[in-house]
């Protein structure tokens, strides 16, 4: 089961990066910009990646880029103040990925919003935890509220801030 688990992270990991970069070459509107399956090759190149985990992270990738428009929208109705366009790069993507495993994959969504928590924690700024943890909670609420309202809790473990090279 860890095993799994070390695969799904490094997939989601992947994932992210991959969506990091099409939206942020989106948004420059490049003319010249490698093709989805081209940045997935050379984000996937950096990892040693098992086949499972590989075939999950492109699951991930065609599933977001796929559903992206109702993801947005849905994204949009739960983060209140929040635009889309305003979001961090990296938060936008984090969410946009939990957001489609919430909706279309059978993964715990206590682990989802770990997993999005800790995305946010390694690629993001000092608020993104928080502000993943809260959208993906309002998210979270109004798509598998019942299961959410019997998971037990864990407790959190305070993890020590990055280092930032000062």
């Amino acid at each position: 089961m860890k095993r799994v688990r070390a695969y799904r992270h490094q997939s989601r990991q992947v994932a992210l990066q991959v969506l990091y970069a099409v939206d942020v070459v989106d948004r420059m509107r490049s003319r010249a910009s490698p093709t989805q399956e081209q940045t997935f090759e050379g984000v996937a190149a950096n990892f040693d990646l098992p086949e499972g985990a590989r075939i999950f992270a492109k699951e991930l990738v065609a599933g977001v880029s796929a559903h992206r428009d109702a993801l947005d929208a849905r994204i949009t109705e739960h983060a209140k103040n929040w635009r889309l366009s305003r979001m961090a790069a990296v938060d936008r993507n984090v969410i946009r990925l939990a957001v489609y495993e919430l909706e279309h994959c059978d993964t715990p969504a206590s682990v989802i919003l770990d997993e999005a928590v800790e995305l946010a924690r390694r690629f993001g700024d000092d608020p993104s935890p928080a502000f993943v943890n809260g959208v993906l909670d309002a998210v979270a609420r109004s798509v598998r509220g019942a299961e959410l309202d019997t998971a037990p809790r864990r407790p959190r473990t305070r993890r020590p801030p990055r280092e930032t090279g000062r």
